[in-house]
């Protein structure tokens, strides 16, 4: 049988001790840089694999951090979790994703995968109606929890997302100053906060101009390209002949614009079109998307941080942390012109 690489072998071969080779392979900053790295090539070059779940045993730390959110085919939580993933990596801590598809059940399978497996934390975006036990279970058992993009009744435990009230806002009086009086809102869902947030930003918008909200005016339920393409049929159908359109995200609105340009209409000229989050898409897409930027590499960031806080037992007051969003005009919106 081959013999197991063990760190007095490493320290042996290099004349150090076994506990400056431990400190080295986890990047502790009591090892200077250079013999970090010498002490890791010589791990290499003996085969020598980090023993995770050894160490656990001895540091109560598993270095895992489990991440769930909606759904990873969203660009939206794709640019979150790869700020995650970047702030992790500088405390070598591995994340374990799973994607919830608001199905309560699956999420709760994986909060306890995680706790059996020796999880340190779990950064979370919500499930809809995810019971607030569900998420005490973690903290309970010595897990802390993070929240990204939606909130939860019931929890004040540290939250990061956009101000969605506020970004949505900006959008709603952006086409206001353009003149448009009748604006649809499109996508999303009152059972998120997030949806709750955005929607009535639009509506406090379109009462602060004097513009009486007409609830036919929102069409409830796209988050996708393929979502918002099927809803521009109900969109172009309306009877108060809506001239622009305020979109839950910016997939809504591609998607939203492929439908009104397969009607024969140009979006940004016929009909003006916002997005939301300002995804890389957005301004490649035809027109480029006037959207507002979301702030979702900065939200996974101090999540992150958050976490890795908490877990060296200090970390920021419990509750709501808001990202200022930012307007992003392009050209999928110009001043309302009277139809013929």
């Amino acid at each position: 049988m081959v013999q197991k690489i063990k760190l007095s072998t490493i320290a042996e071969t290099l004349g150090i001790s076994t506990a400056t080779v431990s400190l080295a392979l986890r990047d502790s900053p009591l090892v200077a840089g250079n013999t970090r790295e010498k002490i890791k090539e010589q791990a290499r070059a003996l085969g020598y694999i980090y023993n995770r779940r050894a160490a656990s045993l001895r540091t109560s730390r598993s270095g895992i951090i489990g991440v769930v959110v909606h759904d990873i085919m969203n660009p939206f939580y794709g640019e979150i979790l790869k700020a995650i993933e970047s702030e992790l990596d500088r405390s070598r801590h591995t994340f374990i994703l799973s994607n919830h598809y608001d199905n309560v059940e699956k999420q709760r399978t994986f909060i306890e995968t995680l706790l059996q497996l020796g999880g340190d934390g779990v950064i979370m975006s919500p499930a809809i109606g995810t019971p607030p036990e569900d998420v005490q279970l973690a903290e309970d058992n010595g897990m802390p929890a993070i929240l990204v993009a939606r909130s939860m009744d019931g929890q004040d435990l540290p939250t990061y997302r956009g101000d969605d009230s506020y970004g949505i806002s900006l959008a709603t009086n952006h086409l206001i100053g353009l003149g448009h009086r009748s604006i649809a809102m499109i996508g999303g869902t009152d059972q998120t906060s997030t949806g709750r947030d955005r929607y009535q930003g639009y509506v406090n918008s379109l009462r602060k101009a004097g513009i009486e909200v007409d609830p036919n005016l929102r069409i409830p339920g796209p988050r996708s390209k393929q979502g918002g393409f099927e809803a521009a049929v109900h969109f172009l159908s309306l009877p108060q002949k809506p001239t622009a359109a305020v979109c839950w995200n910016d997939l809504v609105a591609i998607g939203l614009m492929n439908g009104i340009a397969r009607a024969g209409l140009v979006p940004g000229r016929d009909i003006s079109v916002t997005g939301y989050d300002d995804l890389e898409e957005a301004s490649i897409a035809t027109p480029a998307l006037t959207t507002v930027w979301n702030g979702q590499a900065e939200v996974g960031r101090l999540a992150a941080r958050a976490l890795l806080d908490r877990l060296a037992g200090s970390h920021e007051p419990d509750g709501m942390h808001l990202i200022k969003p930012e307007m992003r005009i392009r050209q999928s919106t110009s001043p309302h012109r009277p139809r013929a």
